[in-house]
């Protein structure tokens, strides 16, 4: 048997005169699949409806509405390319903003650590004098001022380093130019050759820059 749209059948439905009125409802059950303009109805289903109200069944939809005109396509298409656009400028601008802020960042911790820098130095012949005062005490007659200045000392040199200043203690370490400035030179046997002997002066280190070189006397 042929198959029939569901619009012919209602259609047929209603025309048909068989003397008796059809009732205001039926029930139509679908023995096979059909289309009914776009609309797929399962096979065994009961569809309801009125035969005097045709309007109510739905309305085929349109075939070019169905998967979008070719202007939505493009229009889409449009869309994703200015996507794809936006995408790679915030991953450009991401990028810029935060090579900006390390570049900030280590602006401003350099002129922070210029500043502590210019301060700490102050601070190092002071230390010196301590050294020298020191270094003229008895250690088996201390008395308990020397101990007390010795203690001050000890504080200050452990203040210091938890700041990041500690000193080179260049003796027995290979001159480096960067670091030492060679004061004195001598001739010695069974000593390295280019090797600090002896320290004049202390040398020390702020972080991982030269807060001040250290005076040296170097074995040619």
């Amino acid at each position: 048997m042929a198959k029939r749209s569901m619009n012919e059948k209602l259609k047929n439905l209603k025309e048909e005169k068989v003397g008796e009125s059809l009732p205001a409802e039926q029930k139509v059950l679908v023995t096979e699949g059909d289309e009914t303009g776009g609309t797929n109805v399962s096979i065994g289903e009961e569809l309801n409806f009125d035969p005097d109200d045709l309007d109510a069944v739905p309305k085929p939809v349109p075939k070019k509405n169905r998967r979008g005109s070719k202007q939505i396509q493009a229009e889409l298409e449009q869309a994703k390319e200015l996507a794809e656009g936006n995408k790679e400028k915030y991953k450009r601008l991401l990028t810029e903003f935060d090579n900006m802020r390390s570049r900030n960042e280590k602006e401003i911790a350099g002129k922070t650590d210029k500043g502590a820098m210019d301060a700490l130095e102050k601070i190092l012949p002071v230390i010196d004098n301590l050294e020298r005062a020191l270094e003229g005490v008895n250690q088996e007659e201390k008395s308990a001022f020397e101990e007390g200045i010795e203690k001050i000392y000890k504080q200050l040199m452990d203040t210091l380093e938890g700041i990041g200043v500690v000193p080179m203690n260049a003796v027995g370490s290979e001159f480096d130019p960067m670091l030492h400035n060679a004061v004195l030179h001598e001739e010695a046997e069974g000593e390295g050759e280019n090797m600090v002997v002896e320290e004049m002066q202390k040398g020390y280190m702020y972080k991982d820059q030269v807060l001040r070189h250290a005076m040296v006397k170097v074995v040619n």
